[in-house]
């Protein structure tokens, strides 16, 4: 059994977590409930909850790193970062962290996703003058954009298309390059998350795609996720990391 600090609680992710936690099977249990934008939540502040945790799981924002990583840090324990939108500076604060402490930091925490991921790096490996498009979907509350998971998807593909260009969204005039990946959102309505790859030659088309049927699959993952890094030593895991070590 494994004791939660659960940062973020108040928030849609939160709630989803916190359900699974207090009504599970009893392997990952609450231990604290953390949010400072939302009342009648146990803790404002992480630095308020002295007592007994195994792992931290993270659901706030992104501008809420530096805390994050300071509390885990000073209290030795494993943090499992399931926001998106962090900046360069935090995510090289986030990598500095996982020197001293088990992070566990993904885009996205839907196994169906990491499939999506190591089908699209072996059929654009196949494809190699395939034209490369990603696609994403979202609800309208959404603010970032493109989603972490669609910069996370094509970041992947440049590891098997390393000379591959970024192209976020289209306007104008402009021939559509070689090299490109081109990079679309979407806001609209109540979607959990819509995620796309499309591998075209001038013959036929190859189109892979995650549908999120609710947000309860990000919060199973991150539960997963918990009880996977709690112990590890510390170092940088991610979804790859944990289908490698456990499949």
């Amino acid at each position: 059994m494994i004791k939660v600090i659960l940062n973020g609680a108040g928030g849609r992710m939160g709630r989803e977590i916190e359900e699974i936690l207090l009504g599970g099977d009893g392997e990952a249990i609450l231990a604290a409930a953390v949010d400072k934008n939302v009342e009648g939540v146990q803790y404002k502040k992480l630095t308020q909850y002295t007592g007994e945790a195994d792992v931290i799981v993270d659901f706030s924002h992104h501008s809420a790193t530096n805390e994050l990583v300071a509390y885990a840090i000073a209290r030795r324990l494993p943090v499992v970062i399931a926001t998106t939108g962090h900046t360069d500076e935090e995510k090289a604060l986030i990598r500095e962290t996982a020197k001293s402490v088990p992070v566990f930091f993904a885009a996205n925490f839907s196994l169906g996703i990491a499939v999506l991921v190591e089908l699209a790096k072996k059929a654009v490996a196949m494809f190699p003058d395939a034209d490369v498009e990603i696609i994403e979907a979202h609800h309208n509350r959404k603010v970032d954009a493109p989603s972490g998971t669609a910069k996370m998807i094509a970041d992947s593909l440049r590891n098997v298309r390393p000379e591959a260009e970024f192209v976020y969204g289209r306007n104008g005039m402009k021939k559509r390059e070689k090299n490109e990946i081109g990079i679309h959102a979407l806001r609209l309505g109540n979607n959990p998350g819509m995620h796309q790859v499309i591998v075209a030659t001038d013959s036929q088309t190859l189109t892979l795609q995650h549908q999120a049927e609710s947000r309860s699959v990000f919060a199973d993952g991150a539960i997963v996720a918990a009880k996977y890094i709690a112990g590890k030593e510390p170092g940088l895991y991610d979804m790859e990391t944990m289908l490698a070590d456990v499949l």
